[in-house]
């Protein structure tokens, strides 16, 4: 994720503060939000890095946009951009997330198929899975991928399970062809 020292110490101040007042679940859903918003739109983080709006106004635009999070989220927001640390957003999101899923027993994935998965799909893979990389579960992300043909690959950190059709196909050639 962020090799960003500083996101790495804003993260785990808030992540004490979650886990003390036991909003950790609120908050990273929170921070889900924020990084999404920053993340997908650039307009956005270009208005935080404008050196043309003054520190109020970003701070007025901060607490428009995000009326409805947690009050600890919008304060280290507000914090960012008192430091002028505006370029950090994601990067803390990023690096909390991470904290807050160690904590939980809780594993990003990414599951490619043919089609969208089923609750009880995921269910199963989440499972399955989480035992196989000791964690209580999986936070599954679904991308659809018609290129597959059938079956599904499965990407945890840096671990990826092909179980896909054309992966096993693209096997095949390979041991065909040396």
């Amino acid at each position: 994720m962020s090799n960003s020292m500083v996101a790495k110490r804003y993260a785990l101040a808030l992540f004490q503060i979650a886990k003390e007042t036991q909003a950790l679940g609120v908050i990273e859903e929170d921070l889900r939000a924020v990084r999404e918003v920053v993340g997908y739109h650039p307009e956005f983080k270009a208005v935080l890095k404008s050196s043309k709006l003054s520190a109020d106004k970003k701070k007025e635009i901060l607490k428009q946009a995000f009326a409805s999070v947690n009050v600890y989220v919008l304060n280290t927001l507000l914090i960012l951009i008192d430091r002028h640390r505006e370029d950090e957003v994601a990067d803390v999101a990023n690096e909390f997330i991470e904290l807050a899923n160690e904590a939980m027993g809780i594993a990003e994935a990414e599951v490619h198929s043919y089609r969208a998965l089923t609750e009880e799909e995921r269910a199963a893979l989440s499972s399955v899975f989480a035992a196989k990389i000791g964690k209580k579960s999986l936070k599954i992300e679904n991308i659809v991928d018609s290129s597959l043909l059938g079956g599904l690959r499965l990407r945890i950190g840096n671990r990826i399970y092909d179980g896909s059709l054309s992966g096993k196909l693209s096997r095949l050639e390979r041991k065909l062809l040396s």
